[in-house]
Order: structure tokens, then C-alpha cells, then sequence
């Protein structure tokens, strides 16, 4: 057991970072970086650097900052800026990347990529309702088994997944279905940042936030229990997850860049992987990407049922019990599912626009804890400089006709003028340096008044 504890087996890092991979890439890992390739075109170099800054360096220095803080998770690290900042953060982000937005969409995803090209436009409503029936009876099921969650993600669902996903991409990779052709939007004039920004959707960078502490969970259960060994074992569990998940990023993007001269741009990527499909292998290329999707999506939403009830149990002990709490969010989910995709995207970006820059100072200050010995004040004062500017990003990424308000306009133009590459999605950088750095200098200060104050009073008690 000990020898565990100070090092786990190749094996092992590999199965434990195939459930991270299994438990991060899900609906918005395959539809956001094909969709992504059809705007870049060209610029595919850039915008894939920028979408794998946020899609996949951000969530792996999430799970690590889990590890390396030694927090319990998300509720533990958040509540180091203040305990009801915990509650806010942690309600809104688990509802977000849970039973409102991310989990409804594995549903929606699986079924327009799926399912909808073998049903009539006046049939897909009824369908849509049957096949979020039966995809959330499959997730309750699993759910319902967290316990074994290592072995139904990580030795089942996972490589299942990887054994059908590798067939499109290979036929996608080795006979391409046209030249790449220039850029469109604002990849055309800005392609890294536009990139960047693409990667918010992906939801992972808050989702690693709640996927750490499943990470750190399963390192116990296999037998780790040091502090050092448990952040270890995260590090390493995300460098094999990441490293995968880059590889297949940099593939969907060149598979939606080269599909744009033979499909034309379409409404979303779940549309444009159906039509790559079907390009490469026919009807037989629906049932295998029904079939990519589907395990891509149930893998991923058993991942945010199993992590929000958890949470809502630890956070709320005296509610609802982990089974009711499954549920509760499979039902929610379920019904949400019905909107549709587009529907689902549109309403989620200005939550995810509000939350990022709260997850990702989070993680960085999660990073930096062991430097200043977990002091509240500089979560604090890195926090509050960052909030502004989240508001900021909310109100922009609302729908013109409401952003464009008076008393909203006049905010996001203080926004524009007062933090630096705030129209790059990047305005928080700044103040969290400030807000940071002037929390740091408090408790050195401190630090100092609290030393001489206490050399004062032994000084004194000598002369007497």
C-alpha cells in the first residue's frame, strides 16, 4: 500500500487518466473544434493553439490545482474567498456544467449528430422526447453505480468510444474532403484569440474544477492517500488525458477546415460531423457516428450526474441523499434536453461568460496557494478585482438586443475603456494580477507589523 501511495503503476496512470478523458470529453469536445475548423480555415494553426489554451491547458491546470491546493474540491476552494462566494460559486457552476445547460446538451448532441438525419422534420420533436428517455435511463443506471465508476468510464465506455471515433478521424485524416479555404469572422483578422474564446464552450475549464475532486477520489480508492502522492496522480492523469484530447482536437478542427468546399458552412458542428459521416461512409457513416456520439455523450453526462449530486450531498448534508439527488438531475436534464441544441448553446454562453473568469482565477490562485500559505486575503483581493470584469462578459455575450440596453451599453463600453484586452475575452488577466498582487503585499505586511509588534513585547519583557 505504501509503495502505492509514492507511485502508482504505468497501468494505473493510464486507466486513471482514461476516466478523466472519459469524464471531459463529451458533446461540446466533438462538435466546438469541427465547427471551429470551418471558420478558421486556413488559419487552423492559430486557432487550434488558442482553442487548446482553453480547452485543454486551462482544465489541466484545474485538476492540478485541485491536487496541489490539497483542497476537497470546488466548494473547499472557492470558500477560501469567502464561505458564501463557496455556496454562490459552487451552486452556479455544478447547475451550469450539471442539469441546466451541459448535461441536457449530451442529449441533444447525441441526438441531432445521431439520430435526426433518419427522421422526418415532423417526427424529430416525438423522437427527440423518446431518445431523451432512453439515453437518461441509461445514465440514471450508471449514476446509480458511482462506486464503479473507474470501471464503467475508464476500462468500458472509454475505449469503446476511442475504437469508433478513430475510424472516422482516420478516414478524415487520410483522404481529405477538400482545400482548406480562408478564414471567416473574426478568425480571419484575430484567429488565436477567436480560438481561445471558441474553447470557453467546451465547458471543461469549469468542468475540471468538478472532475478533480472525482480524480483524487478514485487515487484513494486505488490506494493513495499522501497529499503528494495524491497531487502526483492528478498531474499525471491529466498530462495522459490532455495529451490524448489534444491529438483529437487538432483532427476534428482539420476534419471541419477541409469540409467547408464540399458542405458548405453549417448552423452548428453536431450538423457538420453528420455530414462528414455521411460523406466518408454513407448511411452506414450515421450509424457509426449514432454511435460515437451516444458513448461520447453518456460517458461524459454519467461524469456530471455522479460529481453534482455529490456535491449538492456534501454541500447541503442535511437534504436530499446522493440517489435522490440523481434523480432529481437526470429528470431536470431530461426535460431540458427537449429544447435543442442551438436552443441549449445560445443560453449557455453568457453563464459560461460570467463563470470563467471565476474558474480560471480560481485555478491559478489554487496554483499559487502553497506560496501564500492559503491566505484568505489574497483570495479575496484576487477574486474581487476579477468580478467586475465577469459581469462585463455577461452582459456582452447577451443577445444585441439586450446588451446594447442603455445602462448595460454604458458598462460594457467602462469595461472596453478600463481593462486591457477586455474585447479578447481577457480583461480578467489584469485585475487578477492586481487584486493578487495587492492581497500578497497585505499579508507580508501583516506579516512584518505582526513580527515586530511580538519582538516589541519580548524587547519589553527583558528591560523589566
Amino acid at each position: 500500500m505504501e509503495l502505492k501511495d509514492k507511485k502508482l503503476t504505468p497501468a494505473q496512470d493510464m486507466l486513471v487518466g482514461s476516466l478523466l478523458f472519459g469524464l471531459f470529453f463529451g458533446a461540446g469536445n466533438l462538435i466546438f473544434p469541427v465547427y471551429m475548423g470551418q471558420e478558421a480555415g486556413t488559419s487552423i494553426v492559430p486557432a487550434v493553439l488558442g482553442f487548446l489554451t482553453t480547452a485543454i491547458g486551462v482544465p489541466f491546470l484545474g485538476v492540478v490545482a485541485i491536487g496541489v491546493s490539497r483542497s476537497s474540491g470546488l466548494f473547499n476552494l472557492s470558500s477560501r474567498v469567502h464561505p458564501f462566494f463557496g455556496y454562490m460559486m459552487t451552486i452556479l457552476l455544478y447547475l451550469t456544467i450539471g442539469p441546466f445547460f451541459a448535461i441536457p446538451r449530451t442529449a441533444s448532441v447525441s441526438f441531432e449528430v445521431g439520430i435526426a438525419s433518419f427522421v422526418g422534420e415532423s417526427w424529430r420533436g416525438g423522437v427527440l422526447a423518446g431518445f431523451s428517455l432512453l439515453f437518461f435511463c441509461g445514465v440514471l443506471f450508471f449514476s446509480l453505480r458511482n462506486s464503479n465508476i473507474l470501471t464503467w468510464v475508464g476500462k468500458i465506455l472509454n475505449p469503446l468510444f476511442l475504437v469508433f471515433l478513430s475510424v472516422l478521424m482516420g478516414a478524415a485524416l487520410f483522404f481529405p474532403m477538400g482545400e482548406l479555404l480562408p478564414g471567416s469572422g473574426d478568425y480571419s483578422t484575430a484567429p488565436f484569440f477567436s480560438g481561445f474564446i471558441a474553447g470557453y464552450n467546451t465547458m471543461d475549464a469549469i468542468a475540471s474544477l468538478a472532475f478533480g475532486i472525482i480524480v483524487i477520489q478514485t487515487l484513494k480508492d486505488i490506494g493513495v492517500s499522501s497529499p503528494r502522492g495524491l497531487a502526483w496522480g492528478t498531474v499525471r492523469a491529466g498530462g495522459v488525458s490532455m495529451v490524448l484530447m489534444g491529438l483529437i482536437y487538432a483532427i476534428l478542427t482539420f476534419m471541419g477546415a477541409s469540409s467547408v468546399g464540399r458542405i458548405g458552412m453549417t448552423s452548428n458542428g453536431g450538423l457538420s460531423l453528420a455530414l462528414i459521416a455521411r460523406h466518408y461512409f454513407g448511411s452506414a457513416g450515421g450509424v457509426l457516428l449514432a454511435l460515437i456520439i451516444t458513448l461520447a455523450c453518456l460517458k461524459t453526462a454519467v461524469g456530471l450526474i455522479t460529481a453534482c449530486a455529490g456535491t449538492f450531498v456534501r454541500i447541503f448534508p442535511r437534504s436530499l441523499g446522493y440517489r435522490t439527488y440523481v434523480y432529481v438531475f437526470t429528470g431536470i436534464s431530461c426535460l431540458i434536453a427537449n429544447v435543442g441544441l442551438t436552443r441549449i448553446i445560445s443560453l449557455s454562453v453568457p453563464v459560461l461568460m460570467l463563470l470563467y473568469p471565476l474558474a480560471i482565477s480560481l485555478i491559478i490562485l489554487g496554483l499559487l496557494s502553497p506560496f501564500f500559505r492559503d491566505s484568505r486575503n489574497v483570495y479575496f483581493c484576487g477574486i474581487i478585482a476579477v468580478i467586475p470584469v465577469s459581469i462585463g462578459d455577461f452582459l456582452r455575450s447577451l443577445p444585441e438586443s439586450v446588451a446594447r440596453l442603455s445602462s448595460f451599453g454604458a458598462y460594457i463600453d467602462f469595461c472596453g475603456k478600463t481593462f486591457p484586452w477586455f474585447e479578447l475575452g481577457l480583461g480578467w488577466f489584469v485585475p487578477l494580477c492586481v487584486g493578487t498582487g495587492a492581497g500578497w503585499l497585505w499579508i507580508l505586511i501583516a506579516g512584518k507589523r505582526h513580527f515586530a509588534r511580538n519582538a516589541g513585547q519580548e524587547g519589553t519583557n527583558e528591560d523589566s
